[in-house]
């Protein structure tokens, strides 16, 4: 009696990585809907034509390197003698050199600043 040899047949390996890829499709269904949407009917406020004010109690180091504070030419010395307690805040122009920035904060440091904050702006694109 001659057997009839039935060839192996490979399992089809397509299988495990359809499972997976629907896991994945569905995690990201569920996390996609966590975070509810922002009413329709809501308006955000328009910023983009405002009128940009350094902080009132920063320091403004302008392009040519001038330190003033509240529109009155300073140094960090002066500053921070009549200086409160605090974090001090620089509003640098674009434009300064990243050196003479350095200077000023290494020296705000030395005469007591016990952190040096740079304000800087955020820009949503």
């Amino acid at each position: 009696m001659i057997r009839s040899v039935r060839p192996n047949r490979k399992r089809d390996s397509t299988i495990p990585l359809i499972n997976v890829v629907f896991l994945m499709l569905i995690f990201f269904l569920i996390a996609g809907t966590v975070a509810s949407p922002l009413d329709p009917e809501l308006q955000l406020v328009d910023t983009s034509e405002l009128e940009g004010r350094d902080p009132p109690d920063a320091l403004v180091l302008k392009e040519d390197g001038v330190l003033s504070f509240r529109g009155v030419q300073t140094d960090p010395e002066t500053f921070m003698a009549s200086h409160d307690e605090g974090p001090v805040r620089i509003v640098p122009d674009r434009n300064v050199p990243g050196q003479r920035l350095m200077e000023v904060t290494g020296d705000l440091k030395r005469y007591g600043a016990p952190s040096v904050f740079l304000v800087t702006e955020q820009a949503l694109k």
